[in-house]
């Protein structure tokens, strides 16, 4: 279907070289980060603390989701956090303390950094799986929030917390993305109120696509994120860009996008793969090109 043959490489090296990467090396300073099998696992990991984010924490997640949008080696990610808890948000004593004592220029250098993490992993190609038990709060149910998939546990709580501390509810992208998830009312109290939003709560709500037994949480989010890490791992790409996209579409302008989006995936060699496959009454073996 595509021009090359066996002699001739798929992408100039030199193009490639200045536009893919490996994840799989990586080596992560400020939290755990491990590849299986195709899937990346972040694990915030401050147990003792419940996991919360730092600047060093931020900027580096921010960094890695940065340079996941050129991996060629990793096909889906799951988010989680250790001892029990998913993350409970900016470290007050790294964080906090310190805000208060800067100015405008630099506090809104932090706010900035931390937009900028959601807006890397809304633009990374790669659907991020979220595992969330225990406390799940401000800047942590930010990031269930930008994940792609939420698999929760019924002792999840879930709290964006920022009017607790004397801030607005919108806190990376808060206003915008979580009514699109639980609707504009629900998302309202979660914001106005901050309070906590148990695990069947958010279940009911639309937060969590399913919940888990704690115990059986991370291998759930695992066994999903494998299944997507083996599917055509360039359509889903395009299907989460266009999520993202249509936000801000109407529907004329959607479905013509669609239509473009649709025959760029209909020149993979995976949906040749998949016509193939099916004739021969077999599983498709996609491979992401």
């Amino acid at each position: 279907m595509n021009a090359h043959t066996a002699d001739t490489p798929r992408v100039d090296p030199a193009l490639a070289a200045g536009n893919t990467t490996t994840c799989a090396g990586y080596a992560a300073r400020h939290f755990g980060w491990r590849v299986e099998d195709r899937v990346g696992v972040v694990t915030l990991d401050r147990p003792e603390r419940k996991n919360p984010l730092t600047f060093d924490s931020y900027a580096e997640l921010r960094d890695l989701f940065g340079r996941l949008k050129y991996a060629q080696d990793v096909k889906a990610v799951v988010l989680t956090g250790a001892g029990g808890n998913f993350c409970s948000g900016g470290d007050v004593h790294e964080i906090i303390g310190p805000l208060i004592r800067l100015e405008a220029p630099e506090l809104l250098m932090f706010t900035r950094m931390t937009g900028d993490l959601v807006k890397t992993m809304r633009a990374c190609p790669q659907p991020i799986v979220a595992a969330v038990d225990g406390v799940c709060a401000g800047a942590g149910a930010i990031l269930a929030m930008a994940s792609d998939l939420r698999l929760g546990t019924a002792r999840s709580k879930t709290a964006f917390l920022f009017n607790r501390v004397g801030l607005a509810g919108c806190d990376m992208g808060a206003c915008a993305i979580l009514p699109r998830l639980i609707g504009h009312g629900r998302a309202s109290e979660l914001l106005y109120t901050g309070r906590s939003m148990n695990g069947e709560e958010g279940e009911r709500w639309g937060f969590f696509n399913r919940l888990c037994e704690p115990d059986r949480l991370l291998g759930e989010a695992l066994a999903l994120a494998g299944e997507i890490a083996r599917g055509p791992t360039f359509a889903n790409g395009i299907t989460k860009t266009m999520l993202h996209q249509e936000w801000n579409m109407g529907i004329d302008q959607a479905i013509e996008a669609e239509a473009q989006a649709q025959a760029i995936c209909m020149m993979t060699e995976d949906f040749s793969r998949a016509y193939h496959a099916f004739v021969e009454k077999r599983r498709p073996v996609f491979e992401g090109n």
